[in-house]
């Protein structure tokens, strides 16, 4: 499970006169973890109302893509025998159909049928191991690997395979878009949306001043911002592998798995945050390039004009490198 830090900078107006904006603020929890919602108060929309509307939205979302529900709609298509065709959501096949598309152009690396491999090394609903999975074991999650088993059809989807598909890797994401779309809905057009660390901003939250919110350093150790990101109108997701680990012999293993190898990733890439105008694309591309290791991320971004900002671990510490592409958004 990906919970990231994210400070929120409470920025304040410099302008004609010295009235602050009232900023509504509601926060709840959803997905096994919190979340936060800020927007221009409105004399349209009712804190109370529009708390009770957005964890409605939430609840949805979960009980269509959650793995820790036993009835939800993927629960239920990852429990039934191949071969089966089950109708779904339009929220469950639009993030679907999002998902199949970033394992094409990731050439594999956002895999969202790794879910055996996740729950055998202890970060899916089952518990956490008390010894290493065997080689053996290893072979056999791999072996229960990959989405050419998969089809959509016309608001359905097919296995004939048994496959259990994860969508944990994007699907706060998309609930973060679709609590975004609540608010535009509702006439909001200044606001801020987080789940779990994934964020969607719009507009400025005063006058002359965006939403400033920070990455957190990527130390197991203390809780302290890396880089403070002014965030206008856009999506902000960030995938660590500093957070959600164990340790056994000695060894630190992450939560962040390669499909190719069946096991925690190993490499110097600590932390990949990704700029993008939804959040559920946002979230799946740190995922992925936070799979891919360095070299390979930064030359995947180059290629697909991504905004990326990489932290690295080092023998001197950390070091950073921002993509052109986030260098350009930045400058705008």
């Amino acid at each position: 499970m990906k919970l990231l830090f994210v400070l929120i900078l409470i920025s304040q107006l410099i302008a004609c006169s010295d009235q602050a904006p009232v900023i509504d603020k509601i926060h709840g929890y959803t997905m096994g973890t919190s979340y936060t919602v800020q927007w221009l108060a409105s004399s349209s929309v009712d804190p109370d109302e529009a708390q009770s509307d957005i964890d409605d939205v939430l609840l949805m979302i979960n009980q269509q893509m959650s793995t820790y529900q036993s009835d939800s709609e993927l629960s239920v298509f990852n429990q039934a025998l191949p071969p089966v065709t089950q109708k779904v959501s339009p929220e469950l096949w639009e993030v679907l159909q999002l998902s199949l598309s970033l394992h094409d152009l990731t050439s594999g690396y956002f895999d969202i049928s790794v879910g055996p491999v996740v729950n055998l090394w202890g970060f899916g609903p089952d518990k956490m191991p008390t010894q290493l999975p065997t080689q053996k074991q290893t072979d056999q999650a791999k072996a229960a690997i990959g989405l050419d088993v998969i089809q959509l059809n016309d608001f359905q989807i097919s296995k004939t395979q048994q496959r259990y598909l994860d969508l944990s890797a994007i699907a706060k994401g998309y609930a973060v878009d679709k609590v975004a779309e609540y608010l535009e809905g509702r006439g909001i057009n200044v606001y801020l949306v987080e789940v779990g660390g994934e964020m969607r901003t719009k507009g400025r939250k005063t006058a002359d001043k965006p939403w400033r919110v920070a990455v957190e350093k990527p130390d197991e150790n203390q809780r302290t911002a890396q880089k403070i990101i002014a965030m206008q109108d856009g999506a902000m997701a960030t995938s660590g592998d500093y957070r959600n680990y164990f340790e056994m012999d000695g060894q630190q293993y992450s939560h962040t798995i390669d499909p190719f190898t069946a096991k925690p990733v190993k490499h110097t890439l600590a932390s990949v945050t990704i700029i993008d105008d939804k959040c559920a694309r946002a979230d799946a591309l740190a995922t992925a390039m936070l799979v891919m290791g360095a070299e390979k991320a930064k030359a995947f971004a180059a290629e697909h004009d991504i905004k990326a900002y990489l932290i690295e671990r080092g023998p001197q510490g950390f070091s950073e490198y921002s993509t052109p592409a986030f260098i350009s958004w930045q400058t705008k």
